[in-house]
């Protein structure tokens, strides 16, 4: 299908220190891509510098062949370029339900003249937000709980939640930051369905930083390992886990206890 996100050459240094190195990626689109490495190896400045929150020093990132370097993140949001975090962002003293409603953009109830002069207009927005929230928490599975307060909700349903945000609006591709960490191995399975639902049903794009190699066996292909910055190797899990560089300076003498 074509890359759907390209990482051309880009370098990123925080004084003296060079975190990426002239690297560069492809995304295929409707894939989801593992990234992998130790810490330290920028898997997460990477995701920085695509998502808009870093600017790059040298090098492109394109969006479906648009050059999106250096664009803020509330642009390449309107792009459908999302991205979750290992700690989840939610609004703690609202309800799951109200934190799905706070997403789409551009919202007529957040001009004054709207609340004032076109209420109706208001309140269909309002309806036709609040279905669509109630379709995404069915889908995550997290209905039980959508008057539930953010803030009272456990790791798992926090990434659900998280995950439930990115279908509130048309995703291109979704950066997802550690979504396993802090998630028990019931939720974790709910998570995965739900990645693999909305890459097959859906068609988002996945671009995953995980340091749970099981989550990454079980969703990703192919996938990439970073090292200093670079790219070292990409290809199957079975081909990383399998690679004598890999396993010896990251993986130790047994490839199956990898870590990323």
């Amino acid at each position: 299908m074509g890359s759907i996100i390209e990482v051309q050459g880009v370098s990123k240094a925080f004084g003296g220190l060079h975190v990426i190195n002239d690297c560069s990626i492809a995304v295929e689109e409707g894939s989801i891509t593992g990234l992998i490495g130790p810490n330290g190896a920028g898997k997460s400045t990477l995701f920085n510098l695509i998502a808009g929150a870093f600017p790059v020093d040298k090098g492109t990132i394109t969006l479906a062949g648009e050059n999106i370097t250096n664009l803020p993140s509330n642009v390449l949001f309107e792009k459908g370029l999302l991205r979750t975090f290992q700690i989840a962002q939610e609004f703690t003293h609202m309800s799951a339900l109200e934190n799905l409603m706070m997403v789409p953009p551009n919202q007529p109830g957040e001009n004054i003249f709207n609340t004032w002069f076109q209420p109706g207009k208001v309140r269909d927005f309002e309806t036709g937000v609040r279905q669509k929230a109630m379709e995404v928490i069915d889908f995550i599975g997290l209905d039980h709980v959508k008057n539930e307060l953010a803030g009272n909700l456990s790791g798992g349903q926090k990434k659900l939640l998280e995950l439930g945000r990115t279908m509130m609006v048309d995703a291109k591709v979704v950066l997802l930051d550690e979504i396993a960490a802090g998630v028990n191995r019931t939720l974790l399975q709910d998570l995965i369905g739900n990645i693999q639902r909305l890459n097959r049903e859906l068609g988002y794009t996945f671009l995953v930083i995980e340091h749970d190699m099981d989550m990454i066996a079980e969703l990703c292909d192919p996938v990439i390992v970073l090292a200093q910055g670079s790219v070292m190797v990409e290809g199957t899990i079975e081909e990383i886990r399998n690679n004598p560089q890999v396993i010896e300076a990251y993986f130790g003498s047994d490839p199956n206890e990898a870590g990323a």
